[in-house]
């Protein structure tokens, strides 16, 4: 390090392989020492074991890189990522892509919020994200949250753009930010209600399918 700090130019460093440190603390250690002109490569694993294509291999490999990457993005340390022990490109760079969505430092399409279910929940939880989803899913950059119930949704919806509440059995608070600006929404209608919502707003873009069938 005290090489890369008497550099004349910035330089890209990473913490090398094989080091008698676990991959989070040796990173902090790094980030504290090197001089802030020097950008970050951060790395899921320090070690180079490759999974071997198993679900459980595969489920490894994403839980420790979005465990080890997520953390270090999230105490603002890292200027670029290298997932190294996924089985293909292809599936690297979708995990890469989500550390990065996950982690808040950048939004490449749309990011949701839903609370974990309880006895307070008054829509099915699961059913309901999945239709937002669909409706809502091409919108880049916008984020949407789906809380059950109005006691703890509005406090657990971050920084949300929009959020789906419920309010009373079958029926749904609409909210921009954390600010209830639609009440007592029948549930059959509450998602294009949404839609209008985010299209007031100035967020809401037609999905890629209706374009095109307009161009036709």
């Amino acid at each position: 390090m005290a090489k890369v700090n008497a550099l004349d130019g910035p330089a890209l460093v990473a913490v090398a392989d094989n080091v008698s440190l676990r991959a989070i603390p040796a990173y902090r250690l790094l980030a504290a020492r090197i001089d802030e002109r020097h950008s970050i490569l951060l790395k899921d694993t320090l070690t180079m074991e490759m999974a071997t294509g198993g679900a459980d291999d595969i489920l490894t490999v994403l839980l420790r890189a979005a465990t080890r990457i997520g953390a270090l993005i999230c105490d603002g340390i890292g200027d670029a990522i290298l997932v190294r022990c996924e089985p293909g490109a292809g599936a690297a760079l979708r995990l890469s892509y989500n550390i990065l969505q996950g982690s808040g430092a950048r939004i490449f399409k749309t990011d949701y919020v839903a609370c974990p279910s309880c006895g307070r929940t008054l829509f099915n939880l699961q059913s309901t994200t999945q239709k937002i989803r669909e409706a809502t899913g091409h919108l880049k950059g916008v984020r949407i949250a789906v809380m059950g119930c109005i006691v703890n949704g509005p406090g657990e919806m971050a920084d949300a753009d929009f959020g789906y509440v419920g309010g009373a059995p079958n029926k749904i608070n609409l909210y921009v930010g954390k600010t209830a600006v639609k009440f007592n929404i029948p549930e059959a209608e509450a998602v294009d209600r949404l839609i209008d919502l985010i299209n007031e707003h100035g967020k809401w873009v037609d999905p890629p399918e209706k374009l095109a069938m307009v161009e036709d």
